[in-house]
């Protein structure tokens, strides 16, 4: 179950306790901090079972015959409940109550009915004039949900405009302790912007972010590093690019500004503004997100640092290797020579360097690849068949059958792709003696999918053998493609056996 289902979840749970007359715990409707989401599902539960299905007069006075005789006082329902009524004159006069809970407020601002929505959007309003930084904070990721509705774009226009103007938070009380030494001034405030560009919620993330570089003022503030910071830190692939294409075209101007050619910048290295640039370079390059670090490595290109593409060529990362590579030959290098060192060099070789070998594309690799089959490293055994795979090299089945027992399942299972195209002609009776639960589970797999390549006798006698393993998801196909032979033997429909 996902964050959001959760969420949901809670929204709904705290919906039917509160039907059930149940006090919110410590105060609370909901448990804090709660999503977006759980607003959402809290009000539809409360419309799908609320109260009072009857017209309100007639439902008022059935409770009241139900409690006068036995002496019980008529309960009011809580606000919460009022605010999602299923009568739109209930939720219209809840809104008049004394600090409606402002969620609900803004689902009442896309309610269907003019009647609720008009004094709802009216008292947004007010709150977002009275504390504009805590409301936009606690708000804007529920209006962004709401805004799929029909009358759900009012509240997100009002925030929008609200937050292009970029109100700072207040700043925190800086705290003194008298026993310990003093306390060092209080950080400068954030502004509502910058906390909603580091949110939790990804939608509010995404948002932020779009708007902040949409607008003029607001992208002007940031700083060629801030712009890299903002890329490094994020963790969404597509928000993450949005930043670093912004850090690119701040890089761009940065260098048309200093009248740049992307030539040699030795001279002006004590510039501020140039290791301003290194900065942000750095940042970039040391992201976890592969398409952040591809940018970086591009962007050393206008940074004058053309050599260090080099060190990039074996980024584990298929994007920053082809980068490092258009880079390396940018400076007059040849690729495929440093490959063919890293490769050669037993203490040095990692299997993205191998990766890279192959990537370059050349058949006379072949040996050096094979000569890696028998390397110390799994890893670096696995990326030399595959490479081997990728330049179209013939297998040599008997090394790649002797693979499949390999301890490393990632060598064992390119082994198994690469025997695939001449799976029909493998020894059977070798493959079927790996699939018995005494061997790891990587070797079985391998060994059952050509197998299946194979079909006939072979492919329902392994089918038959791993229908009691113990790995649950190869023991379902098992029995799966056993009951598929199976079906084929009591049908005589014989065409479905190969053998």
């Amino acid at each position: 179950m996902d964050a959001r289902s959760r969420e949901a979840g809670q929204g709904r749970a705290a919906a039917l306790a509160l039907l059930r007359g149940a006090a919110p715990p410590a105060g609370r409707l909901l448990p804090s901090p709660a999503g977006p989401d759980a607003w959402i599902a809290f009000d539809e539960e409360i419309r799908r079972h609320g109260p009072d299905p009857l017209p309100e007069a007639a439902a008022a006075t059935f409770r009241t015959r139900l409690f006068a005789p036995l002496g019980r006082r008529l309960p009011e329902p809580p606000v919460e409940v009022l605010l999602c009524h299923p009568d739109g004159r209930v939720r219209e006069a809840a809104l008049g109550t004394p600090q409606p809970p402002p969620e609900l407020v803004v689902i009442r601002c896309a309610d269907w009915a003019a009647a609720v929505r008009e004094p709802a959007r009216r008292l947004l309003d007010r709150t977002l004039a009275d504390a504009p930084a805590a409301t936009l904070v606690a708000l804007t990721p529920l209006v962004l949900r709401l805004a799929r509705r029909e009358q759900g774009t009012w509240a997100l226009a009002l925030f929008e405009a609200a937050l292009r103007t970029d109100p700072p938070l207040p700043a925190a009380p800086a705290r003194r302790d008298p026993a310990r030494r003093p306390a060092r001034p209080a950080e400068p405030p954030r502004t509502v912007l910058a906390r909603l560009c580091d949110s939790a919620d990804l939608p509010t993330r995404r948002y932020a972010t779009r708007l902040t570089l949409d607008t003029p003022v607001l992208r002007d503030r940031l700083t060629v590093r801030d712009l890299a910071r903002l890329a490094a830190a994020e963790r969404d692939p597509a928000n993450a690019a949005v930043w670093a294409d912004a850090t690119l075209g701040a890089l761009a101007a940065a260098r048309r500004d200093d009248g740049g050619d992307g030539g040699d910048r030795a001279d002006r290295g004590d510039d501020e503004a140039g290791a301003e640039r290194d900065q942000a370079v750095d940042l970039l390059i040391g992201s976890p997100l592969p398409t952040v670090r591809a940018a970086g490595v591009t962007a050393l290109r206008r940074a004058g640092r053309t050599a260090e593409g080099v060190s990039h060529l074996a980024d584990r990362s298929p994007l920053v290797r082809a980068c490092a590579r258009w880079l390396t030959a940018q400076d007059g290098g040849d690729p495929h020579d440093h490959y063919r060192r890293l490769a050669s060099d037993p203490s040095g070789c990692s299997p993205h360097a191998v990766a890279g070998l192959a990537e370059s594309g050349r058949t006379e690799d072949v040996p050096l690849l094979q000569g890696l089959l028998d390397h110390p490293s799994g890893a670096v055994r696995a990326a030399a068949v595959a490479g081997l795979r990728r330049l179209g090299a013939d297998p040599d089945r008997s090394a790649l059958l002797a693979l499949l027992d390999d301890p490393s399942p990632a060598a064992a299972r390119e082994a198994g792709l690469s025997l695939r195209p001449v799976a029909e002609v493998l020894d059977t009776a070798h493959l079927l003696s790996r699939c018995t639960p005494k061997l790891p589970l990587h070797t079985r797999r391998a060994a059952f999918r050509l197998l299946l390549i194979q079909g006939g006798t072979a492919a329902r006698q392994a089918a038959e053998s791993l229908s009691s393993d113990w790995e649950p998801a190869l023991r379902h196909a098992a029995r799966t493609y056993a009951a598929f032979y199976a079906t084929g033997e009591r049908t005589k429909r014989r065409g479905w056996l190969r053998r």
